[in-house]
Parts: C-alpha cells; sequence; structure tokens
C-alpha cells in the first residue's frame, strides 16, 4: 500500500506509466495524492477535466487494480455495504491524524 504515500508528482508519474501523460495536469492540479485515488472513478473523473469515457473506464479500471478493489456492483442491494472491505478499509485511511494511520486491515473469518 505504497501508494498512500504518493505526492501529486507520484500519482502524475503513474499515470504517464499508464499512457495517459495529457492527463497529469489534471491530476496535479487538483492535487490528487495517493490517498485522494482513492476516491478516483468515473463519477469523479469528469470533475478533474477527464472526459473522454474509453480513457475513463480504463483510468478507473486501473485505480481499482491498484486499489486491489472490485469494480461495484450496481445491482447489489441497499442492505449490502456500499463497497467491499478493502474499499472500507482504503476510505478509513484515506484520511489523516493518528487514528486513521494506525488503522489495520484485520482478516474475518466468516462464521
Amino acid at each position: 500500500m505504497a501508494f498512500l504515500h504518493w505526492s501529486c508528482q507520484d500519482v502524475a508519474k503513474w499515470i504517464i506509466s499508464l499512457g495517459y501523460p495529457h492527463y497529469t495536469a489534471c491530476f496535479t492540479e487538483n492535487l490528487i495524492t495517493g490517498k485522494k485515488l482513492i476516491y478516483v472513478n468515473c463519477c469523479y473523473l469528469p470533475r478533474l477535466g477527464i472526459t473522454d469515457f474509453e480513457d475513463m473506464k480504463a483510468i478507473s479500471a486501473h485505480v481499482r487494480e491498484l486499489l486491489g478493489t472490485s469494480e461495484p456492483l450496481w445491482s447489489r442491494s441497499i442492505a449490502d455495504p456500499p463497497r467491499d472491505s478493502m474499499g472500507l478499509f482504503l476510505e478509513k485511511k484515506s484520511r489523516t491524524g493518528d487514528w486513521a494511520s494506525s488503522s489495520r486491515l484485520h482478516a474475518t473469518i466468516p462464521c
């Protein structure tokens, strides 16, 4: 989870490595750090200035791959959590402070 410590410049280098150098300004001007990548998805990318739908899908898939999260199921029940366990954990880690820094992911064994 080294990406949690990425600066805006590290995120820009990662975007370049994915083959999208023309989007580096979208990420750096919006101060997207590794912790903020947790919130980057197809709904958020247009606010950054990325509107090409194919690029949005590809970047979102790369972000999910980096984070180790799955694509959200749009047919999920409203009774289910909004994200998988890793996604919920990463949302908690995206915050700053001692509490977020000390958070750890613990595997649970189903009954």
